[in-house]
């Protein structure tokens, strides 16, 4: 495999952040690239490979942010693993690189260097679903305080506030699932509850629309860029499952990525 490297930068392009990491030798890279078709059901491409150790020297040597991953005994809080991914891409240069992305949140954030951004940030401060938690805990400590002070002679009151807590917590749910619009390779838009609803789910599945795939093409579509393989891998420890192996490849998960990847790479 020839070795390319990558010169990971933080370009321009129409005014917009692409966290786009171009591989130093444009020759080989193009080459490699050549008549090259993006298919999910391809094996690991050689410019994906290149990309994962980039991105994995990263993950080994970065400072900027602190998640336990379990792999050293300098972890604090909760072990997490995680799934990442790169997608290789042409942009509108011409010029071969990839772009690099996590599964729901990494370190108590949805935002870091080098990697794409999240389809819907709901940790944004000031947003709707802050406001939205803060009612549901100032809810329950309605709820609390009369059970305290008398539970049988405030049981209608807090049976009205458990009814209201449900219909508040049902349409915060709705909302956030709202906001989560996924371009296609057409430049069409299509939210995710239409795209789960189109395949016969009552409503996504959670978790839907955090992972690294999806964040991914989204990105490369919203900068007219070119997807041309994708990877993605394990890193981590799992504590909860067996499946997930540090260092590993796996394809995107079927139950929250088939749907929408299917929407964004057919319609």
């Amino acid at each position: 495999m020839m070795d390319i490297g990558d010169d990971c930068q933080q370009v321009i392009i129409a005014q917009a952040d692409t966290a786009f990491c171009r591989f130093e030798d444009q020759h080989a890279a193009r080459a490699m690239a050549d008549r090259l078709t993006f298919n999910l059901e391809d094996d690991i491409h050689p410019l994906c490979k290149i990309a994962v150790a980039g991105l994995q020297q990263h993950l080994s040597l970065q400072t900027e942010w602190k998640h336990n991953f379990g792999l050293d005994s300098d972890g604090d809080g909760a072990i997490i693993g995680k799934m990442f991914g790169v997608l290789v891409v042409r942009n509108t240069h011409g010029d071969i690189g990839y772009l690099s992305a996590f599964s729901g949140k990494l370190a108590n954030s949805n935002h870091h260097n080098k990697f794409v951004e999240p389809i819907f940030d709901g940790l944004k401060a000031g947003g709707f679903v802050n406001a939205g938690m803060i009612r549901l805990s100032e809810i329950n400590h309605e709820i609390a305080t009369l059970a305290m002070e008398d539970a049988f002679g405030n049981e209608a009151a807090i049976a009205q506030l458990k009814e209201f807590r449900k219909t508040h917590s049902v349409a915060l749910q709705r909302r956030i699932l709202e906001q989560y619009n996924f371009r296609n390779k057409a430049g069409n838009r299509k939210n995710m509850v239409d795209i789960f609803t189109k395949h016969g789910y009552k409503q996504p599945p959670a978790g839907a629309g955090e992972c690294a795939g999806p964040k991914l093409l989204q990105h490369a579509f919203r900068h007219h860029m070119e997807p041309l393989a994708l990877a993605e891998f394990w890193w981590g420890l799992s504590p909860k499952s067996a499946t997930w192996k540090h260092g590993a490849y796996y394809k995107p998960c079927k139950e929250k990525c088939a749907p929408i990847l299917d929407y964004m790479l057919n319609e």
